[in-house]
């Protein structure tokens, strides 16, 4: 008896995330660094919102993800437009420097609010600690970040640096896998 060739169609995706988080957590250094593998050391901060595409392969899933990544200027100024950005989104990066209090704070004072006034659908969310590399200034500890993704319910929690590359590549792919799933994707 044959075996029968099973030829299972490339399928393709595109979802919209965004990346949130106060100014100067690293948000536009983490795209960089998953786009074009790059690290900028002179810091400009964003102005609005800058746009940014990237595909990847999800060979688990015999699928090819189109990510459009809106990079959100986390200046206060902008809080009067940022709601226009959600619209579509189904994902979302919340970022806050493992040097700065302040940031982490930031993600249950205003970004996880942000999530749940704006993103229509279930969106997949994931919090990132980043600048991991700068051990010495670290203020906050690791089960804090644990903490505060189980709280705000986000589905996953990575510690990055932006600068040296480390886990960069797997907070984007964890939070394609999340969107996949929630779109009844089996991975």
């Amino acid at each position: 008896m044959p075996v029968e060739e099973i030829s299972a169609e490339l399928r393709e995706f595109v979802f919209k995330i965004t990346i949130l988080g106060d100014s100067a957590v690293g948000k536009t250094s983490l795209i960089n660094q998953f786009v074009e593998g790059s690290f900028q050391e002179d810091y400009k901060p964003t102005l609005g919102a800058n746009i940014v595409r990237k595909d990847v392969n999800i060979d688990a899933a015999n699928a090819k993800v189109r990510l459009i990544m809106w990079d959100l200027a986390g200046q206060e100024k902008y809080n009067v437009i940022r709601s226009m950005y959600f619209e579509g989104v189904a994902g979302c990066i919340l970022v806050y420097d493992l040097t700065r209090t302040m940031t982490f704070q930031s993600i249950k004072e205003k970004w996880i609010k942000d999530i749940q006034n704006y993103v229509r659908n279930q969106g997949a969310y994931i919090l990132i600690g980043n600048k991991v590399d700068l051990k010495d200034q670290r203020v906050v500890e690791t089960k804090d970040g644990q903490e505060l993704a189980e709280n705000i319910k986000a589905s996953d929690f990575i510690e990055t640096s932006a600068k040296y590359g480390e886990n960069v590549e797997m907070a984007f792919k964890n939070l394609v896998y999340q969107i996949m799933r929630n779109f009844g994707e089996k991975i």
